[in-house]
């Protein structure tokens, strides 16, 4: 069965191997065993300590109960930008216009902001290749809802997702070639691993801060704004399905879509609620993310009557991999809106 728990300190070499696996350029998983480990740390300090809002980082592990090996790992920070800058594009336009000449131009801009200051984000996201199917994405992403839920006070008003920006077929991003390398003379990859484990101000110090026109980029670069990693695409579904959606911000270096909603918009929270075993066995058979209302040792699983191996199959064997008594009550949601399917 395929469980879902919060991190510990005692995973850092499990979620090593899992690093592994990601062939590397990985930001939110890095191939690094001391950033992993500062990361732990960060995340184990925020589940043991925060109760209010403010800056942190609750982390989550999916296990593989039969053989307790990692395969998973997904990321909810509270608030972002309050101890370190946190700098997106936003996609406008400018106009000029003459009358004189009869002349009126509109020209696309991106100008760089902290707009989202504040918001809270999905991140970390990253699940073996061998598991990739059977939902098992979808309850390593969509656990972090129950999360949110049931613990509402601790996030923001708008929740945002940052997607992978679009790479070609050599492998370079269109966007960072067109207008980022020639600010940082770097690699793509360098600048976003930096951005990922060290302060942000270098951003500020080399990026332009005035609205650029991205006329000047090639068709390229201005053809990748807003687009996302073909990897990406399955993510980008799942989430505007729960209610987000893109509204002109970039990431600066690939110039991936930021996705975002308010988050009681967000189709699992706002339809979450709690029940009992006999409650849920009454319901119609249809997968169901079930999770304890734990703030420090939240679990979360797919019951499904589905014939698999991965999932959870009645509320009995439910309530003892959540940790709750008989007498306690779960946060459930359906996997899927009505109607909808993977």
């Amino acid at each position: 069965m395929l469980l879902i728990r919060m991190a510990q300190l005692t995973d850092l070499p499990d979620l090593i191997k899992l690093a592994n696996t990601s062939g590397g350029g990985l930001t939110t998983l890095p191939q690094d065993e001391a950033v992993l480990a500062r990361k732990l740390q960060r995340a184990e300090h925020t589940r043991q300590h925060l109760q209010q809002p403010g800056d942190g980082l609750f982390l989550f592990v999916l296990e593989d109960t039969d053989t307790h090996k990692i395969i998973g790992i997904s990321g909810i920070e509270t608030a972002v930008g309050l101890t370190q800058p946190w700098y997106t594009y936003s996609v406008g336009t400018i106009v000029h216009a003459s009358t004189e000449l009869n002349i009126y131009q509109q020209f696309p801009t991106l100008f760089l902001t902290n707009d989202h200051t504040g918001c809270s984000e999905l991140c970390s996201l990253y699940l073996h290749p061998d598991y990739r199917r059977h939902q098992a994405g979808a309850l390593l992403s969509k656990c972090r809802f129950l999360f949110i839920a049931s613990q509402r006070h601790l996030f923001a008003d708008k929740t945002i997702a940052e997607l992978r920006g679009y790479i070609n077929h050599h492998g370079l991003s269109p966007f960072w070639e067109g207008l980022g390398r020639h600010f940082f003379d770097m690699d793509f990859s360098d600048a976003d691993y930096l951005s990922a484990v060290s302060n942000k101000q270098f951003i500020a110090e080399l990026m332009p801060r005035y609205p650029f026109y991205t006329r000047f980029l090639s068709q390229a670069a201005r053809d990748a704004i807003g687009r996302e990693h073909s990897e990406a695409k399955p993510a980008r579904v799942m989430l505007e399905q729960e209610g987000f959606r893109y509204e002109g911000y970039v990431d600066i270096f690939d110039a991936g879509p930021t996705l975002e909603t308010y988050t009681d918009q967000i189709r699992a929270v706002h339809e979450s609620h709690r029940a009992g075993q006999l409650q849920i066995d009454a319901m119609p058979a249809r997968p169901l993310l079930l999770a304890n209302t734990s703030r420090t040792d939240f679990r979360c699983l797919l019951l499904n009557t589905d014939p698999s191996p991965w999932r959870c199959h009645n509320t009995a064997t439910a309530w003892q991999a959540l940790q709750l008594d008989t007498a306690q009550l779960a946060q459930l949601a359906t996997l899927y809106a009505q109607g909808r399917t993977p």
